[in-house]
Parts: C-alpha cells; sequence; structure tokens
C-alpha cells in the first residue's frame, strides 16, 4: 500500500503551493490555513448552511458533485430552496454565477452565446452565453425545447462550446446546476435520457423538518440569505481538490463489483435501460470523492452504498408494465444492490 499515491490526510496538505498560494485575498484568512481536502470540502458546506437550514444531506451531495466534476439535477417542487442552494454554492466558491431561465421561446445562442455582426470592423464578434461562468444555474431546465436542452450537451460533456465552426473551452471548475418541477407538466418536455445521462447526480430537496423550518422563519425571512454569503474557497483549491481524487485507491474487489452491479442492470426485466459505462465511471468518481471527504485514501463498500442511488437512478428506466405497477428505478436498484454480495477483505473497512 505505500507504493501507491496517497490522499493527504487530515494531517497532511494535498498541494500546499496550490492550495494557499493561489488563494485570491478575497477569501477570508482562516480559509488560507485550512489547506486539507477535508477542512476545505466541510467549509464550503458550512457556509452553504447559513444560507440553507436543514438540508445538510443534499447540500453534502452538492458539494462532492462538484468536486468531483460533475453536475447537478435537483428535482423538487417549488419553493423548497433548490434555487437558493445553487446561488449558495456559487458564493461560497470564488468564481462567476450565469443563470438560465428556461423557457418554450429560449433558443440555443441564448444558452451557448453567439456570434453578432460588428459593424465598425466589419466582423463577426462572439459574444459569450451564461455557460460561460463557473457555476450554471439552469432554472427549471425541462421548460425548454428539447433543441435548447441539447444545447448544454457539449458543454456538459466536454466543457467546450462550439459556434460557426470555432470552439471556445469554458472556465474550471464548471458545474451546471439545473432545476425542474416534476408535479407541473403542463408546457414542459421530459429530459431525454442522453440529457439525463450527463448529470453526475439527481437530488431531491424534500421539505423541511419542523425545527428547521422554525428556524427558517425566525432567520430567513428578511432578503435573500445567499446574499450575505462570502466565498471560503477559490477556484484553484477546487480544481486541486479535484485532482487529488484520483490518487483515492479502489480495490479491484469493488471495481469487479460496480461491474457486476452494471451487469444486473442491464439484464433486469423491469428496465429498459440500464448503467452505461459512463455511469459505472461517474460512480467510481463520486465514491472516490466521498472517500476523500471522510478523511480515508481509500474506497469502501458503504460509500458505493451511499452513493449508488444519487447517482445512479435517474439513469435507469423502467419498462413500461414496471410503471404501470409503480416501481421506480431507485427502488429496482434497491433491490439489486440488496441481492449482489458486498465485496469484503483487507483494506475495504474504514
Amino acid at each position: 500500500m505505500s507504493t501507491r499515491p496517497v490522499l493527504a490526510t487530515h494531517d497532511e496538505r494535498i498541494d500546499p503551493e496550490t492550495m494557499q498560494q493561489n488563494v485570491p485575498q478575497s477569501v477570508p484568512q482562516a480559509t488560507e490555513r485550512s489547506g486539507t481536502f477535508s477542512e476545505l470540502f466541510d467549509a464550503i458546506c458550512q457556509n452553504i448552511q447559513l444560507a440553507v437550514r436543514g438540508k445538510d444531506e443534499v447540500i453534502r451531495l452538492m458539494v462532492l458533485c462538484l468536486i468531483a466534476d460533475g453536475h447537478l439535477l435537483i428535482e423538487d417542487a417549488p419553493g423548497v430552496g433548490k434555487t437558493s442552494l445553487a446561488k449558495a454554492l456559487a458564493a461560497s466558491v470564488e468564481g462567476t454565477l450565469g443563470r438560465i431561465q428556461f423557457t418554450p421561446d429560449l433558443l440555443p445562442g441564448d444558452v451557448t452565446g453567439m456570434s453578432v455582426w460588428n459593424r465598425s470592423t466589419g466582423d463577426f464578434d462572439f459574444r459569450p452565453g451564461p455557460v460561460f461562468n463557473n457555476i450554471v444555474l439552469g432554472d427549471e431546465i425541462n421548460r425548454a425545447s428539447p433543441k435548447t436542452q441539447s444545447a448544454l450537451l457539449e458543454s456538459m460533456a466536454e466543457r467546450q462550446v462550439t459556434i460557426d465552426g470555432s470552439t471556445h473551452a469554458l472556465s474550471s471548475p464548471f458545474m451546471v446546476i439545473a432545476t425542474q418541477n416534476p408535479i407541473e407538466h403542463e408546457g414542459t418536455y421530459v429530459l431525454p435520457e442522453a440529457q439525463l445521462d450527463r448529470f453526475l447526480m439527481r437530488v431531491s430537496v424534500g421539505y423541511p423538518d419542523r425545527d428547521a423550518e422554525i428556524d427558517i422563519l425566525t432567520t430567513l425571512e428578511d432578503g435573500d440569505a445567499t446574499a450575505s454569503l462570502r466565498p471560503v474557497v477559490a477556484g484553484d483549491n477546487i480544481r486541486a481538490m479535484s485532482k487529488a481524487v484520483s490518487s483515492v485507491h479502489v480495490a479491484p474487489s469493488l471495481r469487479s463489483y460496480m461491474v457486476d452491479l452494471a451487469a444486473a442492470t442491464r439484464n433486469h426485466p423491469s428496465l429498459s435501460l440500464g448503467m452505461s459505462p459512463r455511469a459505472v465511471l461517474a460512480l467510481q468518481r463520486v465514491t472516490r470523492t466521498a472517500a476523500a471527504a471522510n478523511r480515508r485514501d481509500h474506497v469502501i463498500p458503504d460509500d458505493l452504498k451511499a452513493m449508488a442511488q444519487p447517482t445512479l437512478a435517474h439513469r435507469l428506466m423502467v419498462t413500461p408494465e414496471a410503471q404501470l405497477q409503480g416501481v421506480s428505478a431507485g427502488q429496482i436498484l434497491g433491490e439489486i444492490i440488496a441481492s449482489l454480495p458486498i465485496p469484503t477483505g483487507p483494506g475495504l473497512v474504514s
């Protein structure tokens, strides 16, 4: 075990030069002293919790998604804090926020940008769209037409945009946080499978519990709670953390388990679409990130079980017959995970 790369523990720094020297002065000095992976991760979560109360697990998943270089789909009823979550994350990370309010008449150029004729120069000038930001909030994404939804595909998958034959690289870090309301169907367009597969995770915010809602009434009534948030990490911190995730060890038995899980979803009679190879890679990436956030340099089976539902359920398609019986992809995934033997052995415990 000593021969492989080891992620910095809570007593070691991932990359002192990157994690400290590149922190902008606008980031609080307290953060400059927090150089370990887990300290920076906790700092982001705690900052978001100042504005979004009672949703600690959803916040944790969102931050994991950012560090894992993924995109997040938040699906829930109106008024539960979907937009506030995205705004709080953008406010906690030194960077820029772009917002797209999806409507039926929104055009692809409104998302990616477009070339505009400049009469004074006699040439076309490129005007970047909202995707040229670090955090992009796509509000009510299912209200836009499929053509406009697909405008996000290249940017989400390849971190670039091609317009009029020219390719423009996007900034780093780059994360799309899309929201949709699953209850209201009139005037909406279902996200296609190819688009869903681009999202690393799908989460549901849910209603706050009683104590959290009383706290909201007491402290968050006046104004936008995210407006007072200040960045606690810089973009260089996020890039360094994302790079460090690759050094988290995944045992061969756990890789075999993930492949067996994928095969089980592809062969399940109630699923018409199982896990893609991209889904398997996504699961490995997010479990590595979760292990690092928990101060470990190796993945354990509990990481896989905890990350399976938010990472995989939205990528599976249930057959029409199973839908009529009220069976969901999450239920089937839970049954498959329960039926597969969990790997055991040295290095698979925390």
